[in-house]
């Protein structure tokens, strides 16, 4: 509780902005700034990327990821729904800094999370960027060129969801020709040493319930009736408990901040250990209300992930605790025979963010994808889709 109560947090340089912004005016939230980098020809380009990026960090981080990719291809992001340029927090305090502030306290940017008790607004950004992205593929080539997306963690689980719901009446042409997930969050996660002695069984216990609750399991009827009522009775529990708990004045004390350890598992290069540290763009606290709103999240898309039907490419580490491998294994096993050109890269590692791991490792993941997309482009075949 003390580390949430002296939280403080400033920022005192300006957003890392990166290509080109195009802002797309939201009806009831900050505006959906899309950020493009094109290639030295644009008209050159034989497809189109949109990056998204994880939970409470910002697309700002991934210049030099879009970099790579914008050498073949335009390359598109933007910042999620309550993170980066679209927190109205952050926005203001970028505005004061580019205004000549010294430094501007964000410390209360997590509360734009107050409303996610899901993640639908977090889908309408991404559609929003989606045919933004069309659109800007349109402008620089007469031929409908195909559009990948490369989306990390929470981003991978918006994506996920957002292909399952939308993508039909969205993408009629089928110009989405694939998607990458990076270390996809299908699971909750699993805390590492003493903390995960202590959190690892409740989360555990939560997610179980979640996972039955009004959602027979083809388990043998007194199994059955077992689960239902543990369900009934802590579902709702948990609910209110969580819901509780991000009321002003009581959020204040318990809203957790980012824990040590997770920096640990995010990366091997000590680098870019230190320009995290040294981040206050990424929101670094986290309303309880969003935390169960994404464990939710994860059981309703397991519910219905054996229909997910888009070639794909899944990266994910073995030993990963922010986002535990058996979400994603248990996501291939479901899916994996849907389409030819699926592929799985599992990494015996334990760190979580591949693109921001030391070189040759990075480079070596990006070309794996960046061959990857190149063979679904020479597959593409616009005038079937058109």
């Amino acid at each position: 509780m003390l580390p949430a109560c002296v939280h403080r947090q400033f920022v005192s340089e300006p957003y890392p902005r990166w290509g080109q912004e195009t802002s797309i005016t939201q009806a009831d939230a900050a505006p959906l700034i899309l950020r493009t980098l094109y290639p030295v020809d644009p008209e050159g380009a034989k497809a189109c990327v949109l990056l998204v990026h994880g939970m409470n960090e910002h697309i700002g981080r991934y210049h030099e990821t879009a970099q790579y990719f914008a050498r073949q291809y335009i390359v598109t992001g933007f910042d999620h729904h309550a993170h980066g340029l679209s927190n109205p927090v952050l926005q203001q305090a970028d505005s004061e800094l580019m205004q000549g502030a010294a430094r501007t306290e964000v410390s209360d940017a997590y509360l734009a999370q107050a409303q996610l008790s899901d993640l639908q607004p977090l889908r309408r950004y991404l559609q929003q960027a989606l045919r933004q992205t069309f659109a800007l593929c349109d402008s620089t080539n007469e031929v409908k060129q195909p559009v990948f997306i490369i989306a990390h963690s929470l981003g991978a689980l918006v994506t996920a969801s957002y292909l399952l719901q939308s993508l039909v009446e969205d993408d009629p042409d089928g110009r989405v020709q694939g998607v990458v997930f990076l270390a996809p969050a299908f699971a909750v996660s699993e805390p590492p040493g003493w903390r995960g002695w202590l959190a690892t069984p409740l989360i555990a216990l939560s997610f179980h319930a979640e996972t039955h609750f009004l959602q027979p399991q083809d388990e043998p009827l007194p199994l059955l009736i077992l689960n239902q009522a543990f369900a009934v009775v802590t579902v709702p529990l948990l609910d209110g408990l969580f819901d509780v708990l991000s009321w002003p004045g009581i959020r204040a004390v318990v809203s957790p901040t980012s824990p040590a350890w997770v920096r640990g598992y995010l990366t091997d290069s000590e680098a870019e250990k230190q320009r995290l540290h040294n981040d206050h763009w990424i929101v670094r606290r986290t309303l309880l209300r969003f935390v169960k709103g994404i464990e939710e999240e994860i059981v309703r898309f397991r519910r219905h992930m054996n229909t997910f039907n888009i070639p794909y490419y899944l990266v994910y580490s073995e030993h990963d605790p922010i986002t535990p491998a058996w979400g994603a294994q248990d996501f291939v096993a479901a899916t994996y025979h849907h389409h030819v050109h699926n592929a799985v890269l599992a990494l015996p590692m334990h760190y979580h963010q591949h693109a921001f791991l030391q070189e040759p490792t990075r480079s070596a993941i990006l070309g794996q994808i960046e061959r990857w997309m190149q063979h679904r482009v020479q597959q593409y075949e616009p005038n079937e889709q058109e």
